[in-house]
């Protein structure tokens, strides 16, 4: 949701005013899955300025303006990929708004709530686990992950028990209503990470129905809890 927000519901969210939360944990490694054209690094620029960031991107034009966008940043590295729990490739479905594309099928609500992401096509895309991509990276703690994948927040987790280890603290897109076909919603993601150790801290951010203002889906914040 956080590249999502960026233009599509920017009237209905709200930015923190101050960052000193996040800039406190000092991170040396982000996550940034979901990463569309970069939203999200740049954020993270802000509260992390010396971390090592890893975004991964399935769609390819919004790859190539990912990688083209922080060509010159030397602790920046980008994956074409799409992040689940197996390796392989599948279909993924691609929305007229790219920023609303998803493994997922697009469910009526989302399309009637922001009708200028209805229609699109689908594409054969490569999926790994965070597990499987982790072995060839250099990982240093604290450790940030942001997941924004658009309803497949459950997949990414169930396919990242070792990585998830490693982190600090996690930032979840989590819907309160189905946006996509199939998805796990807050609950489900919510004891997802509660069970892999982890303590929810609120929501960074939340988007609202652009109509009747009901809340549709958050960015909740948790971090490690005490071992």
């Amino acid at each position: 949701m956080l590249r999502h927000l960026s233009s599509l519901a920017r009237r209905v969210a709200r930015r923190p005013r101050r960052r000193s939360w996040l800039d406190s944990f000092q991170f040396r490694t982000v996550f940034d899955v979901g990463a569309n054209t970069g939203q999200f690094v740049e954020e993270a620029r802000g509260f992390a300025p010396a971390a090592q960031i890893y975004s991964f991107e399935p769609l390819p034009d919004c790859y190539a303006q990912l990688v083209s966008r922080f060509r010159d940043d030397d602790r920046f590295r980008a994956f074409n990929i799409a992040v689940g729990d197996a390796r392989g490739e599948t279909t993924f479905h691609r929305s007229e708004y790219a920023q609303s594309s998803s493994m997922l099928p697009m469910a009526q609500l989302h399309k009637d709530a922001f009708p200028e992401t209805a229609g699109g096509a689908t594409l054969t895309v490569s999926v790994d686990t965070l597990d499987n991509l982790r072995e060839s990276l250099v990982i240093a703690g604290p450790v940030l992950l942001k997941i924004d994948v658009q309803g497949f927040e459950d997949r990414v987790i169930r396919g990242a028990t070792e990585l998830l280890a490693q982190v600090d603290v996690a930032l979840v897109e989590m819907s309160v209503e189905p946006l996509y076909e199939g998805q796990t919603l807050f609950d489900g993601v919510y004891r997802m990470m509660v069970e892999r150790g982890f303590v929810y801290r609120g929501n960074h951010l939340q988007l609202q129905h652009p109509r009747d203002g009901r809340v549709l889906q958050v960015d909740g914040l948790f971090t490690r809890a005490p071992r």
